[in-house]
């Protein structure tokens, strides 16, 4: 916003009316969609809503941000908000005064590359304060206009004036999130991905298993691409379960972070399925792996710019790198069995999430292994009452499936659809992916009878 032409940003933020979770197709009265395919509902209609808003808040690059408020709760909520993981890389001061505290300021000092100004005027005297804000900007500056009035028209006398984006107080930290991503982030241009971190309880509670399992489900059976990034470097067990023998892989991209770009990336992907990529693990003990924070941050960053859903599987160790992983997740999934040890476990990473993520949702609890014959157990309710959250997933003890699915390198569906696990795994996919009304495509059916129903149900 500059005196020379007063227009930072002359394109207004593109909104998209009809979220993705809204596009589907017709469902008859039992939930079925027409052809015979299953659809998952998710009765939380609060919870769905809230992961909603908290997914169009994407992350924002290394900017520098200004705030001049007016009343405390608005500068509240922008603190919040500049303590999310959305904002960790943004620079954010928040001021009182206003726009004429940010005349005064700016008259000596540059302009940051965002102002957010608060101001409860209306009409003509919001715009003649702003018109001195304007002589005051830099070329290059957007600023983000927090007001009272909720109007369409002096919208888009903002928007004609410069003003990069309008917001109606009283707003919520997420709404300002959402309103600063919008501004950088591309709506013409593919969105981030998503990142999911699995981590397990305790060493040897599935939590790899759970974690490719529900990635499979999510590339086939919804049709998004993913990549699963396997950081257990030393004991990683991705390409074995996947059947698979990459040369290289996840620890190349972690060695020299900063020649990682799409060439070299699809050069050490591993394909699986035509939607289903891995970032295999070297599973070498005579190597030592010095893994720093910033160095996986830029890895996923880059994997999460080429694909919609980067699994993240990490191991049972701590660390600043998986810490930040985990903190900086868009969802996280734990995986626990019903003991004691993994109580105390969960429950520190889970108050350690709700501590760092007070703009997420909390984070999804898979129990494994329940139910297993002459174990002593802490029962479902029980376990789930002492972390004050529910159980997104409870998958019974089955020797069988799971460990010849293990064995022969494969998936449990694709071993057999009738195992009880199944429907677990779609019922987390679509979780972590905020589907509220998520189809699940019916695999195609392996017997003769396929053609003969097809004639049936046309003939109908």
């Amino acid at each position: 916003m500059s005196n020379q032409n007063q227009n930072v940003d002359d394109q207004p933020v593109a909104y998209d009316d009809a979220p993705a979770a809204d596009q589907h197709e017709a469902y008859d009265e039992a939930g079925v969609l027409e052809g015979g395919d299953v659809a998952i509902f998710d009765d939380g209609q609060d919870d769905y809503e809230f992961a909603e808003a908290a997914s169009n808040a994407r992350p924002v690059p290394r900017i520098s941000i200004q705030c001049f408020c007016e009343t405390p709760d608005t500068a509240e909520a922008i603190q919040i908000a500049a303590e999310d993981r959305r904002l960790a890389k943004a620079h954010v001061s928040v001021h009182m005064g206003g726009a004429q505290a940010a005349v005064a300021h700016y008259q000596e000092s540059p302009t940051p590359n965002l102002i957010i100004i608060e101001s409860t005027l209306e009409g003509d005297e919001l715009l003649y304060q702003l018109d001195g804000l304007a002589e005051c900007c830099d070329a290059g500056t957007k600023v983000l206009v927090i007001g009272a009035l909720n109007d369409v028209l002096l919208y888009r006398e903002l928007l004609r004036r410069g003003v990069s984006e309008y917001l109606v107080a009283p707003m919520s930290p997420l709404q300002l999130m959402e309103g600063v991503s919008n501004l950088y982030n591309d709506p013409e241009t593919d969105p981030v991905g998503n990142t999911v971190a699995f981590i397990g309880a305790k060493g040897g509670v599935g939590s790899s298993t759970i974690c490719h399992n529900v990635a499979w489900t999510m590339s086939e059976l919804m049709n998004t691409e993913v990549v699963i990034a396997d950081l257990d470097l030393a004991f990683g067990t991705t390409g074995l379960d996947f059947n698979q023998d990459p040369v290289q892989g996840i620890a190349e991209a972690l060695a020299s972070p900063e020649r990682l770009d799409d060439q070299l990336l699809d050069r050490l992907l591993t394909r699986c399925t035509d939607r289903l990529s891995i970032f295999a693990a070297p599973v070498i003990l005579d190597r030592d792996y010095d893994i720093s924070p910033d160095g996986c941050e830029m890895v996923i960053d880059i994997v999460r710019q080429n694909v919609p859903d980067v699994v993240v599987d990490l191991p049972n160790s701590w660390s600043d790198w998986s810490k930040r992983i985990l903190t900086q997740a868009d969802e996280v999934v734990i995986t626990a069995s019903p003991d004691l040890a993994n109580l105390r476990n969960a429950k520190n990473i889970v108050d350690l999430l709700k501590a760092s993520r007070t703009n997420d949702g909390p984070p999804h609890l898979v129990l494994n292994m329940a139910n297993m014959p002459k174990r002593p157990e802490i029962g479902v309710k029980e376990f789930c009452q002492s972390l004050d959250l529910d159980a997104s997933a409870v998958i019974e003890f089955d020797s069988e499936h799971f460990g010849q699915a293990a064995n022969n390198g494969q998936m449990i569906e694709e071993l057999s659809k009738k195992a009880k696990a199944v429907q677990a795994f779609h019922t987390l996919s679509a979780l972590i992916m905020h589907r509220k009304e998520s189809v699940i495509q019916a695999p195609s059916s392996s017997s003769g009878l396929g053609p003969l129903l097809k004639k049936l149900k046309l003939s109908k």
